[in-house]
């Protein structure tokens, strides 16, 4: 078989896999040219920084149907990330320079915490249902990109959609507008980058994405105090962060390095939650203070910050955070779902 026919062949087969944010590799505009010699098959996949990982399994799925066809032939297939002269987004326009807000967003309001373990995410969505309940607009951006958990939260399933002009559509799930790099992976697969990767790879999706008219966009920190969180505070207007911890002193030591950090880098702190505060026996009804008692609400008193309120630590939320139906989009006038309106309302009030 001539050279020029094999990497007919082979381009023809790609039509099969299926790339990040749809459409396939075989008509994907970063797919290089497919070079045949006696020896070796090699052909390059272009993407934009902070996406290598995402485009892993197409590169996998690649790598296999060449193998098939080559031959005896050496199989090369990479993956690149341009460098760019000046920052730009993927779709090739200005990134605008110093802290700007996002486009169609009128406030973004992020959650955090110190550490991992204290239910930040599933704060994160039922506080972003309860915004929603008040009557806002509200969006959500997974921005814990190392551990991605809102699409199993929001029970979002399928790959984000593509708009021709390379513009990320969002998810919808119980009237939010929701982005998570989640959506983009294989179930199991691990983002696996450094951090100005990672710093980029949230600036895709945090300006990249037709977010439409939001009056408040919820982003869904990764824990501690990272290159993630430095990169989205310093090129982003973020009108404040909600703190999540638990009430031990251990979960409140992380929870103020946090806070250092955002007064550090001048970021408002809106206020602290207590998350598993505390466990009501469903047979007998006794309170257990598993984790302590009223140690988020002491620690909000001295480090001069609001507190949002108190969330329990409840069988049916971990229920219905595993199945993807939040109690607050559950069951909206349930106990726990009015534990979580209650610190959206505290929250706004603070805001206000």
């Amino acid at each position: 078989m001539a050279d020029t026919e094999l990497a007919a062949q082979i381009k023809a087969a790609l039509a099969a896999i299926e790339i990040p944010g749809g459409g396939d590799l075989a008509s994907y505009s970063g797919l290089s040219e497919i070079i045949v010699t006696p020896s070796a098959l090699a052909f390059a996949i272009g993407v934009a920084p902070g996406m290598e990982a995402a485009f892993g399994p197409a590169r996998e799925a690649a790598i296999g149907i060449a193998q098939q066809l080559a031959g005896s032939r050496k199989v090369l297939v990479s993956i690149t990330a341009e460098k760019q002269a000046g920052p730009k987004f993927s779709h090739g326009s200005p990134q605008p320079q110093g802290k700007t807000r996002v486009q169609g967003v009128r406030r973004i309001i992020a959650v955090g915490s110190g550490k991992g373990g204290v239910g930040k995410s599933t704060t994160s969505v039922n506080l972003a249902l309860s915004l929603a309940a008040e009557g806002l607009k509200v969006g959500m951006l997974d921005a814990d990109l190392y551990g991605p958990s809102i699409p199993k939260l929001l029970g979002i399933e399928g790959r984000t959609a593509l708009r021709d002009d390379g513009i990320f559509q969002p998810h919808g799930a119980f009237g939010l507008k929701v982005m998570s790099i989640g959506s983009m992976l294989v179930p199991g697969q691990a983002v696996v980058w450094r951090g100005p990767m990672a710093t980029s790879g949230l600036r895709q999706l945090l300006r990249e994405t037709d977010w439409g008219d939001l009056d408040v966009l919820v982003i869904d920190l990764p824990p501690g105090t990272g290159d993630i969180h430095i990169g989205l505070f310093q090129q982003t207007i973020v009108d404040g962060v909600v703190i999540v911890s638990t009430p031990q002193d251990l979960a409140l030591i992380d929870a103020q390095k946090a806070i250092d950090m955002l007064r550090r880098m001048s970021v408002p702190v809106l206020g602290l939650i207590e998350n598993m505060s505390y466990f009501i026996a469903p047979d007998t009804g006794n309170r257990y203070d598993i984790f302590g008692t009223g140690g988020a609400e002491r620690a909000a008193a001295r480090l001069d910050i609001p507190f949002l309120g108190a969330i329990p630590l409840v069988m049916s939320i971990r229920e219905h955070s595993d199945a993807g139906a939040p109690p607050v989009a559950l069951l909206p006038d349930g106990p726990e779902a009015l534990a979580y309106r209650n610190v959206a309302r505290t929250l706004l009030a603070t805001v206000a």
